[in-house]
């Protein structure tokens, strides 16, 4: 029996109260399901500037009735202080998820980026503090790791940040590790490293590359690659990082908390690779997708060449074992994708 098999038992046998910030949004509503089918009871916090109700309306129906009695959505946003100390009102566990994400858009807009990534993860921080959260799981980023150009990415080294992005989730890190130091809390960072799966919106100029391309696939649209096609990344199914999460929320013992892992699966796919794997799922249903081409577009600013993580610390800390690689997960999430995403140009 896996560590991951412990925790869902013990879930089953003993009910917490979890905060989900980011409710609505694609890591988080996964979250909510999650945490909902073991028993949970869970309070979703999100303001809706990325996340979407229909999310919420996905995770009721799959959970039925019983299950989401067990649920209380605040609409809030963590900018206001006051939002976080009512969300943190009497909860176990908090799993940080709510941020602006993308690299492009921290370009565009940084002082966006740093009031939500910044500003309200220190509210979050002193929230959680004040309301005595056993632990304080949040979502950090592959993006911290910067211009360091050794693979696979190991946690204590880094480089210097490519965008304003990258330096709001490394001061997310310098934040937590401060307070366990004054303050005495407990918090977990969890380095994603491009996550995927159902509920990952396609639309909108700052959408992930795999919704992104399906939806573009799937309507016959140019499917753009910035780029020669050959820039990598380790792509991490949603599945796995629900695991990750809940591992780090729960697992005890000297060294646990205050520390940050890396969540992904040691691997790397290029965008080439991405490509030809999504056509393949897809042909037989998309028959136009035979002979597609993409498009190659020029590289973009602050983009990683390489990405590839090192998870033997999560494995050995946490017990962290990925379940899906991405052919797997991406065959779980095709039927997701297909019945949910309308077509639309993609790039990246």
């Amino acid at each position: 029996m896996t560590k991951f098999n412990d925790i869902e038992q013990q879930l089953r046998q003993q009910s917490h109260h979890w905060l989900v910030t980011g409710a609505a949004g694609f890591i988080g509503s996964n979250l909510v399901e999650a945490l909902l089918k073991l028993g949970q009871r869970v309070t979703g916090l999100d303001n809706f500037a990325t996340g979407h109700r229909h999310n919420l309306d996905q995770v009721q129906s799959l959970v039925g009735p019983e299950a989401w009695s067990r649920f209380t959505f605040i609409e809030g946003d963590i900018r206001v202080a006051a939002d976080c100390a009512r969300a943190c009102e009497g909860v176990d566990y908090v799993l940080h998820q709510a941020a602006l994400g993308s690299v492009s858009r921290s370009i565009n807009d940084p002082v966006a980026t740093n009031e939500t990534n910044v500003t309200g993860f220190l509210n979050m921080l002193v929230a959680m503090r004040d309301a005595k959260v056993k632990r304080f799981v949040y979502a950090a980023s592959s993006s911290t790791y910067g211009d360091h150009p050794s693979l696979p990415k190991v946690e204590p080294v880094i480089g210097n940040p490519l965008s304003p992005y990258a330096v709001t989730k490394y001061v997310n890190e310098l934040y937590a590790n401060v307070f366990g130091r004054t303050y005495g809390t407990e918090s977990v960072g969890l380095r994603y490293f491009n996550v995927f799966g159902p509920r990952q919106d396609p639309h909108g100029a700052y959408a992930a590359v795999i919704p992104q391309w399906i939806a573009s696939l799937i309507g016959n649209k140019t499917l753009f690659i910035n780029g020669d096609g050959e820039t990598s990344r380790d792509f991490c199914f949603i599945d796995n990082v629900v695991q990750a999460n809940l591992l780090a929320a729960l697992t005890q013992g000297p060294g646990i908390a205050n520390e940050v892992y890396n969540v992904a699966l040691n691997d790397r796919t290029s965008l080439n690779q991405l490509h030809r794997m999504m056509c393949e799922l897809l042909q037989d249903r998309f028959p136009h997708l035979r002979d597609h081409k993409p498009e190659y577009v020029a590289f973009r600013a602050g983009d990683v060449r390489h990405s590839q993580a090192d998870i033997s610390k999560a494995a050995e800390k946490l017990g962290y074992a990925p379940t899906h690689r991405i052919g797997e997960g991406l065959k779980q999430a095709m039927d997701w994708y297909v019945d949910n995403l309308t077509s639309g140009g993609a790039r990246a």
